[in-house]
């Protein structure tokens, strides 16, 4: 994929490629060639192209990466203010943190209902299975965001002390 700075050196290049043409056409026009009017169209398709270029790097939003962060699944999603994640068992407390902070980010949208709130809450779980055949989910942390402000420095973190004493251990 590429990247914005990738994306702005290409459209400068195609719009050299763009200016060329253009004064192609005129030169074509001048001299009145047969290939004319066939070089205002590539110079208008190469315009297009350089304008769709320039506007796809200006609308790409990379998301940063927290260190320590672990992949996650969303499990639940109203498309409002309420989602839930879900990560493995074997999870640790910083990499909680961590996959919150990830979540906050990757999940936030403009364009979420609000429905009487302005913040949105993210909650992480896991799936234990004491015995064979059940299934206990286990919630072991939240975040709160603002559902209007991209970069929010506000977002609180709160993880389930309790729920995290009942992860099974790490074998030494």
């Amino acid at each position: 994929m590429f990247d914005t700075a990738q994306l702005i050196q290409n459209a400068q290049y195609l719009g050299i490629a763009t200016i060329a043409f253009g004064v192609l056409a005129i030169v074509a026009f001048l001299f009145k060639w047969g290939i004319r009017f066939r070089l205002v169209g590539v110079t208008g398709f190469m315009a297009v192209l350089t304008g769709g270029i320039f506007a796809l790097s200006l609308g790409l939003y990379t998301r940063p990466q927290i260190p320590d962060s672990i992949h996650y699944s969303r499990v639940f999603d109203a498309g409002a203010a309420q989602v839930v994640i879900t990560v493995p068992p074997t999870v640790t407390e910083s990499q909680i943190e961590a996959t919150l902070k990830q979540a906050a980010i990757d999940i936030f949208s403009p364009g979420r209902l609000s429905q009487g709130s302005d913040q949105m809450t993210i909650r992480l779980r896991t799936v234990l299975h004491p015995e064979p055949g059940v299934s206990q989910p286990l919630y072991l942390g939240e975040v709160r965001r603002s559902l209007a402000i991209r970069e929010d420095e506000n977002a609180t973190i709160k993880l389930y002390r309790e729920s995290l004493a009942q992860l099974p251990k790490p074998a030494a």
